[in-house]
């Protein structure tokens, strides 16, 4: 018969096992530090060598890394999807920009969609909180804090669609969104994104979320996406026309 003695698990595997699952969750996120070793070990009432053992290991895998005075961090496991060429290809071709938000529509409305069936009563609370405070923080384009709530709220519907793949490609999208490789966020939206529509945006998303209705979730991400697509059309457009405004009005001052 093809059955095998249980092996005892040491305390440390079972350590290594439920971090792993927190980063693999998105829970714990890269650069994110550790507990103290006394309250961490507390906190899972294990051993501190057992403890000591565990981070050793994750260490050892790459999920955890040390910092000299500071504490145990997480690894920055995310990364990024594409190569450092590739992403300066990104940053210089408006194609990919555009290429860029119609992934981010296909996905994200494909999250939404997934969190209106699959996410917790505290995934919908979380997401509740996120909107709550953009509300209060005002205007993405004259605030760092208001901008920040916006990309933690598409966040936290990716965190939510419960799909750990789709989390970590999209949050590595984002981080290249974060660094200004596609477009600069603050200047796009000062721009041509009225905060209104921005936010009316956003509740429509939150409603059809706190309904649990996927089609309107989906629907709602779409639409929103394509706002965005459009007004960062017209944002260059007018860049393109102001710059050729400038050699008429160049031009004329050197006839005179």
């Amino acid at each position: 018969m093809p059955f095998q003695k249980v092996q005892p698990e040491k305390l440390s595997a079972s350590v290594v096992r439920q971090i792993e699952k927190l980063i693999l969750r998105g829970i714990l996120t890269p650069g994110e530090r550790l507990p103290s070793e006394r309250e961490l070990a507390e906190r899972l009432g294990v051993s501190r060598p057992s403890l000591r053992d565990a981070i050793a290991d994750l260490q050892y895998k790459g999920l955890l890394a040390a910092k000299a005075g500071s504490g145990i961090f997480v690894a920055d496991v995310l990364g990024s999807a594409f190569s450092p060429a590739l992403i300066e290809l990104f940053a210089t071709h408006n194609e990919a920009v555009f290429d860029y938000l119609s992934f981010r529509r296909d996905m994200e409305g494909l999250a939404a969609e997934r969190a209106a069936r699959f996410g917790s009563d505290a995934d919908l609370a979380f997401i509740q909180t996120i909107f709550d405070k953009m509300v209060a923080a005002g205007d993405p384009s004259l605030s760092d804090e208001a901008a920040s709530l916006d990309a933690q709220f598409h966040s936290a519907i990716m965190d939510a669609s419960h799909n750990v793949i789709m989390l970590h490609m999209m949050r590595s999208m984002f981080d290249l969104l974060h660094q200004g490789v596609f477009y600069n966020r603050r200047i796009m939206f000062s721009q041509h994104i009225t905060y209104d529509a921005l936010l009316g945006q956003h509740r429509d998303i939150n409603t059809a979320l706190q309904a649990r209705d996927p089609t309107a979730a989906r629907a709602a991400v779409e639409t929103h996406l394509d706002y965005v697509k459009q007004a960062l059309a017209d944002h260059q457009k007018s860049e393109a026309n102001a710059a050729v405004a400038q050699q008429r009005l160049q031009h004329e001052a050197e006839k005179g």
